[in-house]
């Protein structure tokens, strides 16, 4: 009897929270640079800074474009921040996910909601998020007035927004509590390894 064995597989969308000081742009840059996965470009409607570069930085769009591209429900999720909208687009994520390329998206648990609304197929074949918790808010204040960035009042307002973050991690597949560094990046490259064994996943 031959047993046919998958050849090809499907990339996976990793969906990355957490609070400011948590770690999680650390976690997934590290990983990208492991060559476990590429960070999903967004698009934005601002002005491109120097040195940034169309489609590897942002892909960069007029507001008339972006709003388009809504209207035709092109983006997992989108936000207006400080006036200008930043958005994921499907087309991107797809293509990459089709080749088998792993995709890491770093964005707050509002964003997460709307990714995880995506009654898409491929999707749903290959989404997984992973919320990355701080061992306690103690910690959590330690890290985030260290950087000493911010005036009382501001820090006091970015950790209660941070707390009230927290209060969402039961919603995600996965929570991992910060650790050291290397602990962390060692648990968050075995979590992804596990999950490219997922049946789901063979083209």
């Amino acid at each position: 009897m031959i047993v046919q064995t998958p050849q090809n597989r499907l990339g996976l969308l990793i969906v990355v929270s957490g609070p400011s000081g948590s770690g999680k742009t650390t976690l997934c840059r590290k990983a990208c640079e492991a060559g476990e996965a590429v960070f999903s470009v967004s698009c934005t409607t601002r002005s491109p800074r120097p040195g940034e570069v169309d489609g590897k930085d942002y892909f960069f769009l007029t507001e008339t474009e972006f709003l388009a591209k809504v209207e035709r429900g092109e983006l997992f999720e989108h936000a207006k921040v400080h006036n200008h909208w930043y958005g994921t687009l499907k087309s991107h994520v797809f293509a990459n996910l089709q080749r088998g390329v792993d995709v890491l998206l770093d964005i707050d648990v509002q964003g997460a909601v709307q990714v995880r609304a995506c009654e898409d197929e491929l999707l749903k074949k290959c989404f997984l998020d992973v919320f990355i918790l701080p061992p306690s808010v103690e910690e959590l204040r330690s890290r985030l007035s260290g950087r000493g960035t911010e005036d009382p009042a501001s820090f006091e307002l970015r950790m209660a927004n941070a707390v009230a973050e927290m209060e969402h991690w039961p919603r995600y597949d996965y929570t991992l509590v910060s650790s050291t560094r290397e602990e962390d990046e060692a648990r968050f490259r075995a979590l992804i390894k596990a999950e490219r064994m997922r049946t789901s996943l063979v083209a």
